[in-house]
């Protein structure tokens, strides 16, 4: 038997504070650009079989309940139960939020309150620069404000993550822009984009980028299946090692988050370079039933110090339920069948859960 008594969630989002209808919780269950084909339902997905799976019996259901009467007892016990519940029969024990999402989404006290856990924030960079850019008047003193928002956030957050795999693709020149090229990529900016309006030019995801390295926290960056509509051809991180490597030796670690398709290139990143580390929770939650084969492939490639759990959920505590369920069943499965087989120790398969459950993310992060 393999344990993991305690999990720490190391990239995740909130939850939604409002009650929802069938439509609107599948629409949480994938990440689709639309409703789901005519006369069929997201719930048919790995993804939704994973939630009936292992959710209902923490609301007082049988497994594997329909849609429909697990959706009627959860807005019957009402979205803060329900949400507490599900949350604290997750086995989580931390959660590491990244608030730079729109939405009625809970903040980590929030979580942490919800979950009877602890909960740190991860800033995200994009926000905190759009965030900047609606105060500031000038290129001069956009700079100024961003230098001065990222050097309050590294006092507090745990760790930057970024989404400009999501907002431009992942191929991006690997050095640091120069000032010159910064100034003038602001101006633009700042010209053309009004209030609220999102940043994708390369040349200031770069400098958002090399901001984060400087300041030492982890940094964060999403790879592989995304927000719909994505090109994954373009968050490839293979696409990262010029990246990867410029940044060697500077005392920041990075952290590939999702991965997926491409979770052995992330894998192989891990094994390469000392201080990139793999994520392997997101993508289990896509897999559901196959999770333990994707699990088992992040183990051939990545040293096992260099791989963290994490869900990656979003709006529903079932997906914050469903990747820790998951990545249990899948670590035991895979690690308790090398240990039959003789492979590994019993001690040694322990001792490897326990560092990927939790003793990676606390390392890497200053948990302890």
């Amino acid at each position: 038997m393999i344990e993991t008594p305690s999990l720490v969630d190391q990239y995740c989002h909130g939850v939604l504070r409002t009650e929802l209808g069938l439509g609107t919780f599948e629409a949480h269950l994938s990440r689709t650009e639309g409703p789901p084909a005519p006369g069929t339902t997201l719930f048919d997905t790995q993804t939704g079989f994973a939630v009936r799976r292992w959710c209902p019996p923490l609301l007082g259901l049988e497994p594997h309940c329909t849609p429909a009467h697990y959706l009627a007892r959860r807005r019957e016990l009402g979205v803060l139960e329900s949400g507490r519940r599900l949350l604290r029969g997750s086995g989580i024990t931390t959660y590491l939020v990244d608030t730079g999402l729109p939405g009625d989404l809970t903040e980590p006290r929030e979580l942490a309150s919800a979950g009877a856990a602890e909960a740190h924030e991860i800033v995200r960079l994009e926000l905190l620069a759009e965030q900047v850019a609606d105060t500031s008047g000038t290129v001069e003193s956009f700079l100024a404000n961003l230098a001065e928002s990222v050097h309050a956030a590294a006092a507090n957050a745990v760790a930057f993550t970024s989404v400009a795999g999501v907002r431009h693709g992942l191929a991006l020149a690997p050095e640091p822009p120069g000032p010159g090229e910064v100034r003038g990529a602001v101006g633009r900016w700042l010209a053309g984009r009004g209030v609220g309006g999102e940043l994708s030019d390369p040349v200031l995801l770069r400098h958002l980028l090399w901001s984060a390295v400087a300041s030492g926290l982890p940094l964060q960056l999403h790879a592989g299946l995304g927000a719909p509509g994505l090109r994954i051809d373009r968050t490839d991180p293979v696409l990262l090692t010029d990246f990867v490597r410029a940044t060697a030796g500077l005392g920041t670690d990075l952290v590939l988050l999702h991965g997926y398709p491409y979770h052995r290139h992330a894998a192989h990143l891990a094994g390469v370079f000392p201080h990139v580390h793999a994520d392997c929770g997101a993508a289990l939650v896509r897999t559901g039933a196959r999770a333990a084969t994707v699990l088992a492939e992040i183990l051939e490639l990545a040293p096992f110090g260099k791989i963290l759990f994490s869900s990656g959920a979003q709006g529903l505590p079932e997906l914050h339920v469903v990747a820790a369920r998951l990545f249990r069943e899948a670590l035991g499965r895979v690690l308790g069948t090398w240990v039959a087989e003789g492979a590994w120790s019993l001690t040694d398969a322990q001792r490897v859960a326990g560092m990927l459950a939790s003793g990676n993310a606390r390392r890497v992060y200053g948990l302890d």
